[in-house]
């Protein structure tokens, strides 16, 4: 068994962090307290290759993996989550595409997120369905040889500058069985009667765009239609079962951020007069978050790793982002107590950490239908 990454993925890796490095550093706190988009650094990303990497070559994009992604992505959390998140989210939802789009559709719509100025967005959520996926209500009838879409959704990303947005729609209402009912559309943006407004407020990635979407008989061909019309659940989650691997990779990111910075601090800050690294009781909390996100790497990599080989597997995906999501909550918490008072004033960059955190938990699967899906697998079907 080796655990050693290839010389490419290590060069992958080390160019995303002088990157995220080089041009996050300065500006991060900025972008935050503004609630403004990094569209320069979205740029330079796009053109260095650091997005979307598990896009084919024959598609426009870098030919990498998921865990090259999921390696990408700790990096630019690493330095910071919120422009890290906005980066990551450019090419969102195309693994619907990739899984079930057609030979016509993936040459159309792939080749721009590189090329152009393309930026996709997955459309799930709406005000009365979260984690039920099952209850999402917006509408796809067909009318000729067109859909048309009415309903709304809520705390999309990319909603309000996404040029394509990937649609969780009800197409088969009087379907009984959950898996049957629904359908994934992909909608471009600039079709008359959608419309989004930016979610303003957020506690923390506030430089993503988060937006609420209105359909209002948004008119899109039927050859949108994404995958097998009625089977939008079950590609729903084999998407979650590849996202959640990455998002997962986010949460690394964030937490050895966190215990970079406590790290750092512990040893240049001075108590009683001794670095407050040398107290026992420090070292000893610095251990165990150490152990922590190593512990996180492991599953995050594996979880990442099985998707390049073909193997998918719903269970440990769900664990990597349960427990990588709840070790950046821990850690960003223990390493915030270890700035004291002066990391709770938001010139420090564990402040903005900090409430970054919280929403790992939350998005892309909240960490009780984590545990529902684990424990599912573990016992099966039982009457």
């Amino acid at each position: 068994m080796n655990f050693d990454l290839t010389n490419e993925q290590k060069d992958i890796k080390k160019a995303a962090r002088d990157f995220a490095v080089g041009e996050f550093t300065d500006v991060a706190r900025e972008y935050d307290l503004n609630e403004t988009f990094p569209e320069e650094i979205l740029k330079k990303a796009r053109g260095l290759g650091l997005v979307g990497l598990f896009i084919p070559e024959e598609y426009g994009g870098p030919g990498f993996g998921y865990l090259e992604q999921a390696m990408v992505f700790e990096e630019f959390w690493r330095v910071d989550p919120g422009i890290g998140q906005q980066l990551c989210s450019i090419s969102f939802g195309v693994e619907e595409l990739l899984l079930y789009g057609t030979e016509e559709q993936k040459k159309k719509f792939l080749p721009p997120i590189f090329e152009g100025d393309t930026i996709f967005g997955f459309a799930i959520t709406e005000p009365d369905a979260g984690s039920d996926t099952a209850a999402a209500s917006t509408t796809a009838v067909k009318d000729g040889n067109e859909y048309v879409i009415n309903g709304s959704k809520v705390m999309i990303g990319n909603g309000t500058k996404g040029t394509h947005m990937i649609v969780y729609c009800l197409t088969n209402p009087e379907e009984k069985s959950k898996t049957g009912r629904h359908s994934i559309i992909l909608v471009e943006t600039d079709r008359k009667g959608y419309e989004a407004d930016r979610m303003e407020g957020k506690m923390g990635l506030r430089c993503s765009d988060t937006s609420s979407i209105y359909f209002t008989d948004v008119r899109v061909p039927q050859e949108n239609l994404i995958g097998k019309e009625g089977n939008g659940f079950i590609q729903l989650m084999n998407f979650f079962d590849r996202s959640r691997a990455y998002v997962a990779g986010h949460a690394l990111g964030l937490a050895q951020g966190a215990l970079d910075m406590a790290i750092k601090h512990v040893r240049e800050r001075k108590q009683f007069g001794q670095p407050l690294g040398a107290f026992q009781v420090t070292q000893f909390k610095i251990a165990e978050m150490a152990t922590k996100v190593e512990t996180a790497r492991n599953m995050v990599y594996k979880a990442a790793w099985l998707l390049d080989q073909g193997r998918p597997d719903t269970k440990l995906t769900a664990m990597s982002k349960l427990y990588a999501c709840h070790v950046a909550v821990e850690v960003v918490d223990e390493s915030l107590q270890l700035h004291g008072g002066y990391g709770y004033f938001n010139d420090q960059d564990i402040e903005r950490f900090y409430r970054a955190a919280k929403v790992l938990e939350i998005y892309e699967g909240t960490k009780e239908v984590e545990k529902i899906v684990i424990g599912r697998e573990i016992l099966g079907k039982l009457k």
